[in-house]
């Protein structure tokens, strides 16, 4: 059973909000109106991550939950024990009893796709439309990074400058890292603000290794939206081929020349498709 208590901590800047859910103190967000969105983020990402023009842009048509995963941001987290995407799974359900969300869209980034997914197969009763970027169905059916990107993206030597820059370096493409320097820059100051630990890092990338729900995914019928950067080196765009291709009526749509960040690298053209999705007109 799955209790609750919200609290709250003032922080310089703001207040963090926390939900008491299982063994964890999730620090989320809630803002918008109209039907909910829970946002999932990948691997050791924060709430902090996502591009606050992005958000922004939803919370005029939508209740948006973000939150920080298990492992990562500010939520509080056991120290002992692994982490699974179906157990992020089930503390994203968790959280949406705590905040009285019966039902809601799902969107997963990354590693948060693969807790989408597992939400989608575990809770299919709190999911309404699912949508699932740049991220794969699990180890038995995937399309891995080359050898040399893996071992960059779980490299967590040097500076936390050094390491959001290796990050960047991964996530987006080297034009539009170029041609925004302002958006790299303030996005790099969001990702400083909360880092992952390296225990909880590991812990995490061991939970996407160890995901599989590449055999499972058939089941899932709700409608999904699939999308990807066709340059993405972090997941390849073929494992949004191979989702798209098992999940009965999946879309698919690729962006040209985006990489695994196309959320940030093609945010105008996504919202549209995104918000087309959502209510059922695309």
């Amino acid at each position: 059973m799955l209790f609750f208590l919200q609290c709250r901590e003032i922080v310089p800047g703001g207040t963090l909000v926390f939900a008491l859910v299982g063994d964890l103190e999730i620090n989320y967000e809630l803002t918008g109106s109209g039907d909910a969105l829970v946002l999932i983020m990948g691997l050791t990402g924060s709430l902090e991550w996502w591009d606050p023009l992005f958000l922004s842009s939803l919370a005029g048509r939508l209740k948006l939950l973000t939150f920080d995963n298990r492992g990562a941001g500010r939520t509080v987290t056991p120290e002992e024990g692994d982490i699974t995407c179906a157990q992020m799974a089930d503390d994203t359900a968790g959280l949406m009893d705590a905040l009285r969300i019966e039902r809601a869209h799902v969107l997963g980034l990354s590693m948060g796709g693969m807790i989408a997914q597992e939400l989608a197969l575990r809770h299919p009763e709190k999911v309404n439309r699912l949508v699932l970027c740049s991220t794969n169905c699990g180890a038995s059916g995937s399309v891995f990074a080359t050898r040399e990107v893996l071992k960059k993206l779980a490299e967590r030597t040097g500076t936390p400058q050094t390491q959001v820059e290796n990050f960047c370096s991964l996530t987006f493409c080297a034009d539009w890292l170029e041609s925004h320097s302002d958006e790299v820059s303030e996005f790099s100051e969001r990702y400083l603000r909360s880092p992952a630990t390296d225990h909880n890092a590991d812990r995490q990338l061991q939970a996407t290794i160890t995901f599989d729900a590449c055999g499972r995914i058939p089941d899932i019928a709700r409608p999904t939206l699939v999308a990807c950067g066709t340059d993405d080196i972090i997941i390849p765009p073929e494992n949004s081929h191979i989702i798209a291709g098992r999940i009965p009526g999946a879309k698919l749509i690729e962006y040209e020349g985006a990489g695994h960040g196309f959320i940030w690298e093609r945010r105008d053209e996504f919202l549209a498709d995104l918000l087309g999705f959502l209510d059922g007109s695309r």
